[in-house]
């Protein structure tokens, strides 16, 4: 095993580039969340899916067209990926408009986004982390992905200056054309071309403020371990599910940081699993 990284501020908001997953807009099938119907007695719960940065929510396209085939209501929530501050009121919004129990699903760092989020909501029934961050209170997320070697992001993350509302210089961060084989290396040149082309950047301050909650302390949740993973280290995955205790863990051993992508069907199975076992 090489020798740890060593933990920096560069290295936080560079290798923090490894956060990465899908943004989202509401899907045809959201009218749950766009009325506040109530769903019929023993209908099953809404899937909220929260992506992470570089992507948008066309990521979770092979997911969704999975669970709407089964009859699930399914919503991909916009992440504004400006950091915890920003991202887990506006997540937990969308969480209290929709009517009925809910599966609240991430990717990367979405996954400290819902664990945010999530505390204090009553009708989130289980929580799902595919080849995400899962941080304890205090935690950042520059902290843990530094934990275990692997990451590889630094070399293909792209910062982009821009001026925040207060007139101050943010940084944003792109993945590099480069970035296929460090972030969605089991998918096609194509795939990763358009996936590269529509990502929204997240702010690099994301990787330095600390976790508020920790929901997965209260809520049941369920992990899937990406086994080729060089955004977030899979030893970094198995170590945070298995400190939160989750009550089922998935590992797919060819997977790169994008499970939901390339292997949409296992990841489908295991948000099914979560949502029969809260039912």
């Amino acid at each position: 095993m090489s020798a740890r990284p060593t933990f920096t501020r560069r290295r936080v908001i560079a290798a923090g580039a490894a956060a990465a997953a899908s943004a989202a807009v509401l899907s045809p099938s959201s009218a749950t969340a766009a009325t506040g119907r109530r769903p019929a007695p023993g209908a099953k719960p809404t899937i909220v899916l929260v992506h992470g940065g570089y992507a948008d929510s066309s990521c979770w396209n092979g997911v969704i067209q999975e669970l709407q085939s089964k009859g699930y209501t399914t919503i991909a929530g916009s992440n504004p990926l400006r950091g915890i501050p920003t991202d887990a009121p506006y997540i937990g919004s969308l969480l209290d408009s929709i009517s009925g129990p809910v599966v609240l699903v991430a990717h990367s760092m979405g996954g400290t986004v819902i664990t945010n989020a999530a505390a204090g909501k009553n009708n989130v029934k289980a929580l799902v982390y595919i080849a995400a961050f899962v941080p304890d209170v205090g935690e950042t997320q520059g902290e843990l992905i530094n934990k275990f070697p692997g990451s590889e992001v630094l070399p293909v993350s792209v910062p982009v200056p821009y001026t925040k509302p207060d007139g101050t210089t943010g940084t944003d961060l792109y993945l590099s054309k480069d970035g296929q084989a460090a972030f969605a290396a089991d998918v096609s040149t194509a795939t990763f071309r358009l996936l590269q082309a529509t990502q929204r950047p997240f702010d690099a301050d994301s990787f330095t403020y600390p976790t508020q909650a920790a929901a997965w302390r209260t809520i049941p949740s369920w992990g899937l371990v990406a086994g080729r993973d060089k955004a977030i280290p899979p030893a970094a995955e198995r170590w945070m599910y298995s400190r939160a205790n989750f009550r089922k863990v998935v590992e797919v051993p060819t997977s790169s940081h994008v499970a939901m992508i390339s292997h949409p069907k296992t990841t489908a199975r295991l948000i099914e699993d979560a949502a029969r076992a809260t039912g």
